[in-house]
């Protein structure tokens, strides 16, 4: 195997914290465009919307280019359950979005790294020891801060919220399994194709056609700019390792702030902040760990 020089790996790594970045600011946007139009529309819409374009968008990107074995995975079911995780990890998100500001809501979905850490042993045969156990029992005391049962918050979106978390964190741990085996484009493309029919079958029961301009200006640049971030997401994976890159997530929490204080000009309360910064350090804590060189034997 090729060993890269240290200049070009801290290149590579560079690209990667670079693409990272963009992905987190194009995610907020998404995001605070979803909770906009389920103002107007049924967050099953909005979902549908967001799944649908992108799924196009990635068929023209990539099927012109790779052809017709672009479509063709080599393990379709194992695609397919990961669609149906993503596309139920944005319905819950839109669904609860909808009595949520931003910030709570992108502090809460921080939960899914360590849904994933906690996972990672029976899905991926992973270790899990002690001191990541010990991590995710802090995050999770962070989201009952967050969520604090019978507080201020309203308990149900509360809840959709962690159930997108937790369908996220196996959306993730899906496409570790399914990384060398099948191509991002061909992975991105089956993401979209099985969350938008999945929505599809439902959608006599909640569709309403756009009849502004503005409405089909906000969904067209949800599902062009939702799916380009995913495959930016995909891309800075290839170039840099997890550790390194999943803490840039937490940027999203100052960027959803700042836009629902723009929007509604709400900010977030003392306990989401305090269960934050909790869950924040168990997220960055495993990260650390990980990132750890291992002793060779």
């Amino acid at each position: 195997m090729k060993t890269l020089a240290p200049a070009a790996r801290h290149d590579r790594l560079a690209q990667a914290i670079g693409l990272m970045c963009i992905y987190v600011g194009l995610i907020v946007y998404v995001n605070a465009c979803g909770k906009v139009m389920a103002e107007s529309f049924h967050p099953f819409e909005v979902t549908l919307f967001r799944h649908g374009i992108a799924f196009l968008w990635m068929l023209i990107l990539f099927a012109p280019r790779h052809g017709p074995r672009i479509l063709i995975p080599q393990r379709p079911g194992t695609q397919i359950f990961r669609g149906l995780c993503g596309i139920a990890s944005s319905l819950f998100y839109f669904t609860g979005l909808m009595q949520m500001s931003l910030a709570t809501a992108a502090a809460i979905s921080f939960s899914t790294p360590l849904i994933v850490a906690g996972l990672s042993g029976p899905m991926l045969g992973e270790k899990v020891g002690l001191h990541r156990w010990l991590a995710i029992a802090a995050g999770f005391a962070g989201t009952l801060i967050i969520v604090r049962p019978g507080g201020g918050i309203g308990q149900w979106s509360a809840l959709l919220l962690v159930g997108s978390a937790i369908c996220s964190a196996m959306y993730q741990l899906l496409t570790r399994r399914l990384a060398g085996q099948d191509r991002a484009e061909t992975t991105n493309i089956w993401s979209g194709m099985v969350g938008t029919t999945a929505v599809l079958i439902m959608s006599p029961f909640f569709f309403e056609w756009p009849i502004h301009w503005h409405h089909w200006a906000l969904f067209l640049s949800m599902g062009m700019i939702g799916g380009s971030a995913h495959y930016l997401l995909t891309k800075a994976f290839e170039r840099g390792p997890a550790a390194l890159l999943s803490p840039f997530n937490y940027l999203q929490l100052l960027g959803a702030t700042l836009t629902g204080y723009v929007l509604y000009g709400s900010l977030p309360d003392r306990w989401t902040w305090i269960g934050a910064a909790v869950i924040v350090g168990a997220g960055l804590y495993i990260a650390r760990r990980e990132n750890r060189p291992r002793p060779t034997s």
